[in-house]
């Protein structure tokens, strides 16, 4: 097996690379905002590549890795879209043009690549020299997954008072306003940034917050760092596409919050069995997938009630014939 991992990691390396380099060469070249359909084409694109990987990954290290890719991929890539919500609200805020919300997801994905990875590596070593993290790993997640179910107020995510936008203020000078898609600019003599490096940096945090629970939530799955960190990439390659799909209609989503509360608690549920009971992986993937779903479907289904009673209030709101 270890010969194999070595090689699945060069060819992880080597797809990985080839694609970043086709999304660096082709999609964000575009300085048009994407439209949802192009956005949706590259979605597929992504999820097809992870799912191709997904097969290599079964090929060459049996049923029960592939089974955990699968279902460590859907974890993170659910706990992703988790992140999106904030991201439109950051770029709410800071009022960053369409056209350059691409760019920014681009080098946060790059930049989730690195942190993720340094975490996994971490959080790898000290599970295998301290095994009881775990443990506190899956309390954490019961508590986080609680906490999100049974608590129907917002995230309070406020970008004005991020300390990370006041330590950049403090420590480079920025520009009043945005300068095209770059990061810095010289003006005067100085070198300054602009508001959009600030906003990257509250993006790079934001995910650093977000790995806090997907990391634990991984780890639920398999402790195998390939397996751990390859679905992590794979979850958040397609982050960017997804956000353009999404982003126009992500209020529709009501009760995602709830089933990523449930898929957590439940995750972190089978961390503190584990020395009783080992919940098959084919069990854990049918429960998060089920649970994923339904959350989707009892959402749209909402929201669809409540387009039909607007609708009907405005029907019986207008004037009826005279008598």
């Amino acid at each position: 097996m270890g010969s194999t991992s070595i090689v699945l990691w060069i060819v992880f390396a080597v797809v990985i690379t080839g694609l970043l380099f086709l999304d660096l060469g082709v999609f964000s070249k575009k300085l048009a905002p994407s439209s949802p359909r192009v956005a949706m084409g590259w979605t597929l694109a992504w999820v097809t590549a992870a799912l191709v990987f997904n097969a290599g990954v079964w090929w060459n290290l049996g049923p029960q890795k592939g089974l955990e890719f699968l279902t460590g991929y859907l974890v993170e890539e659910a706990l992703s879209v988790d992140n999106l919500f904030v991201f439109l609200l950051v770029f709410a805020y800071f009022r960053v043009p369409r056209e350059h919300q691409h760019r920014l997801l681009y080098w946060g994905v790059l930049g989730a690549f690195v942190l993720r990875g340094i975490f996994i590596f971490v959080g790898t070593a000290l599970i295998a020299r301290f095994h009881w993290i775990l443990y506190l790993f899956g309390a954490f997640l019961v508590y986080t997954g609680i906490k999100l179910v049974v608590t129907d107020e917002d995230d309070t995510v406020d970008p004005g008072h991020s300390p990370v936008v006041r330590l950049v203020r403090r420590l480079v000078p920025v520009t009043a306003d945005y300068s095209g898609q770059s990061f810095v600019v010289r003006e005067g003599g100085r070198l300054m940034a602009t508001p959009l490096l600030v906003v990257l940096a509250v993006v790079e945090t934001t995910d650093v917050m977000f790995a806090v629970d997907s990391i634990p939530a991984i780890f639920g799955v398999t402790i195998d760092p390939f397996i751990v960190y390859t679905s992590n990439v794979f979850a958040i390659l397609g982050l960017r596409s997804l956000y353009f799909v999404l982003a126009d209609f992500m209020d529709r989503f009501e009760y995602l919050k709830h089933g990523l509360g449930l898929v957590l608690a439940f995750v972190g549920a089978k961390m503190l069995l584990a020395r009783f009971y080992e919940v098959p992986i084919g069990i854990s993937l049918a429960v998060i997938a089920a649970t994923l779903v339904a959350s989707v479907v009892f959402s749209l289904s909402k929201t669809r009630r409540a387009r039909r009673a607007a609708h009907a209030g405005r029907g019986s709101d207008r004037p009826g014939p005279e008598a």
